[in-house]
């Protein structure tokens, strides 16, 4: 069995990624430790608006260090609009980032404060470019809103997720995945810190408006277990769990992060 180049543990960790993709040095590299006492107020920053259709919800797949939920993009039924951006971003996909143990699993921290899990809803600029595959690599091509995941009551808008892990316990496989829509998991605030960064994993393209809401959502210990139940193995391999894909927070390298608040 090959191994992946790179993973989350040791010897093919976020660490050694650099290897391989210089960029992971590079100067817009997410995720960050949002300082709260550096960000600035931006009065020009408009409020994010969602309009998900559930009609465009297409598989769940198990992509071997996480699971992706894919939306059909050939036209604009399900778009992000506002905020930073100008133009409107199609919904491409959506996935979670999750740590060995309840009290670190996400990507981005605020003022140092680590949380349980980070939900990501994943857009690329349709105006611009033709497809998510052209718009992943150019400068303003993505956006991603991320949302902070606290441990607490479990998150019955969740449930439907963990019940279809299932069906894809193993990497590679995939099943359908259909009416859902994604803005049932944001937070009853959509006020966000933004900042341009880079994927979180590689290729590490540095082509991200990242839109990180204030407000977190709960998940609780046993759905966070559930996440860690999937399996990085494709079947019939040596059972190797999911346990943690959370990257650490990289260098600001002289970034400004706004506020929408």
């Amino acid at each position: 069995m090959s191994s992946p180049d790179w993973g989350y543990d040791g010897d093919n960790g976020p660490e050694q990624w650099g290897k391989l993709y210089p960029i992971a040095n590079g100067n817009n590299q997410s995720p960050i430790n949002i300082k709260t006492s550096e960000t600035k107020h931006d009065t020009s920053l408009k409020p994010i608006s969602v309009s998900y259709n559930p009609a465009t919800a297409k598989e769940i797949v198990n992509v071997g260090h996480s699971f992706h939920v894919n939306f059909e993009d050939n036209d604009n039924r399900s778009v992000l609009k506002g905020g930073p951006l100008s133009g409107s971003y199609r919904l491409r996909q959506f996935h979670f980032h999750w740590g060995i143990t309840d009290d670190y699993g996400s990507e981005h921290l605020v003022d140092g404060v680590k949380y349980s899990a980070e939900f990501h809803i994943v857009h690329w600029n349709s105006a611009k470019y033709s497809s998510f595959a052209e718009a992943a690599s150019q400068a303003d091509g993505l956006a991603i809103i991320g949302v902070l995941m606290k441990v607490g009551p479990a998150n019955p808008n969740l449930q439907k997720i963990l019940d279809a892990l299932k069906s894809v316990k193993t990497k590679g496989k995939s099943a359908p995945f259909t009416n859902f829509d994604p803005s049932v998991l944001l937070p009853s605030s959509l006020d966000y810190w933004t900042y341009f960064g880079s994927l979180t994993h590689p290729p590490l393209h540095e082509s991200v408006i990242w839109i990180i809401l204030k407000e977190s959502i709960s998940i609780s210990s046993d759905q966070l277990a559930q996440f860690r139940s999937l399996l990085s193995n494709v079947e019939g391999g040596k059972e190797a769990p999911i346990k943690h894909n959370n990257r650490p927070p990289q260098p600001l390298k002289g970034r400004t992060v706004k506020a929408s608040f």
